[in-house]
């Protein structure tokens, strides 16, 4: 075999010619979006985004509502400004299409922390325990309804 022979074979075999396999599925491997389930999803997308960009605000502007939480929660008051930076740039990824699913795995970060925070003070489980979880599934929740994305993900589990 010439060497002439082995790199037009290499080149063929790697070009990307029609008899390569692809790497994109085909357009029919899309999960299909209903109008209703993009809606529902930017609704559940709306409440907690809402929620938690209120909570941001509150930590971000120091108010003495976060002050005081935060101290019930043992933490040091020079913590509240940095949580609610983190929880902006959380929420800034969240809302952006492209960014979305990223900002979703930041905030379930977020949310471990809060629920360990709770555990550790043998707070009430389904009122101060759990309450990071349910704004988990929200979060994750319209992300699911409105992405496709997300749902071909889990579609080819």
């Amino acid at each position: 075999m010439s060497a002439t022979t082995s790199t037009l074979d290499f080149t063929t075999r790697f070009s990307g010619s029609p008899s390569a396999p692809s790497a994109t599925p085909p357009a029919s491997a899309d999960v299909p979006l209903s109008r209703l389930s993009i809606l529902a999803g930017r609704v559940l997308t709306t409440i907690i985004s809402l929620l938690l960009a209120m909570d941001a605000a509150v930590k971000v502007f120091m108010l003495p509502a976060a002050i005081d939480g935060t101290a019930q929660l043992g933490f040091p008051p020079a913590v509240v400004l940095p949580l609610g930076l983190i929880e902006v740039a959380c929420l800034v990824l969240y809302l952006i299409p492209r960014t979305s699913i990223l900002g979703a795995v930041l905030w379930t970060g977020y949310f471990g922390g809060a629920v360990a925070t709770h555990v550790r003070l043998d707070n009430p489980l389904f009122t101060h325990t759990l309450s990071p979880i349910y704004a988990a599934i929200l979060l994750w929740g319209g992300l699911w309804l409105r992405d496709r994305r997300l749902r071909n993900v889990f579609a080819k589990v």
